[in-house]
């Protein structure tokens, strides 16, 4: 069955390449385990799988259980937060996926149905764009709980154009939107703390509420997230006092509340 042993599931989707989409699925998932949940990734990013890396585990291995069934590598010794990619499946970090549509379609559907998952939250990283991973994804999972999902664009006009076909694609698969969340907003110095706007402002938001969206918060460059995504560390974990931290977990917990939801819902009708 499809996506057996999950509880609910959030698909973070954006509308190109580089705005920090798989960054922020990785730290959503750490913010959701530091509130109490088991959670897993489902990394459907087929040319470009990048959350093993981020959680330090790309030199793992999926093992198979009795019943035929993949295990999630696990990335805690708690066994709170697991992850399943392409990545885990390659000979090597080198090697490219040079598929047609029938196949990624095909090991999308496997990712889909052959993990033994146990999870209150599973969090499907995709890749950019409205193509046929994000089809493979709609079709399959239609019987399962899905919360709904969440789109990141960074604050230009250029990423925001971008996420509005990604809220169409939304619409016409009958997918609920959580939230926009509007990364790279911002430079936080790592002498002063200060907040500096090296790119432009604002975008997110302002396309939050033009499409009467929930907006879910405003995340900054920061260099010490930079280092702990290039290194595999857990930087909610590592800089727990941080602002940052603050703002991935209050973000985690407007995904996981009733009253959030029920906002949403009326906002789409």
């Amino acid at each position: 069955s499809v996506l057996a042993g999950v509880g609910e599931t959030i698909v973070i989707l954006s509308g190109k390449g580089g705005v920090g989409k798989s960054t922020t699925t990785v730290q959503l998932a750490f913010s959701l385990r530091a509130l109490g949940h088991k959670v897993g990734i489902l990394d459907v990013d087929l040319c470009g799988p990048s959350t093993p890396r981020m959680l330090g585990v790309e030199d793992q291995d999926v093992l198979t259980a009795p019943d035929g069934k993949w295990l999630p590598v696990m990335v805690d010794s708690e066994r709170k937060l697991g992850v399943v990619s392409i990545a885990f499946f390659l000979n090597s970090k080198k090697d490219a996926v040079i598929w047609r549509g029938p196949k990624k379609n095909a090991m999308i559907k496997q990712l889909l149905t052959a993990v033994a998952w146990d999870v209150d939250y599973l969090l499907i990283d995709t890749p950019p764009g409205t193509s046929d991973e994000h089809l493979a994804v709609m079709e399959n999972i239609k019987s399962v709980r899905v919360r709904g999902a969440v789109l990141v664009t960074t604050p230009q006009m250029l990423s925001v154009d971008d996420v509005t076909r990604e809220l169409t694609f939304c619409r016409k698969t009958e997918l609920k939107v959580l939230g926009v969340l509007e990364n790279m907003a911002g430079y936080i110095c790592p002498n002063c703390s200060e907040c500096s706007n090296v790119l432009a402002w604002g975008g997110g938001e302002a396309f939050a509420t033009k499409c009467s969206l929930p907006f879910l918060g405003r995340v900054p460059i920061e260099p010490d997230l930079c280092r702990c995504t290039e290194t595999g560390q857990n930087f909610i974990q590592k800089f727990a006092a941080s602002p940052l931290a603050d703002i991935y977990k209050n973000i985690a917990l407007k995904l996981v509340s009733p009253a959030e939801t029920n906002q949403n819902s009326e906002s789409m009708d």
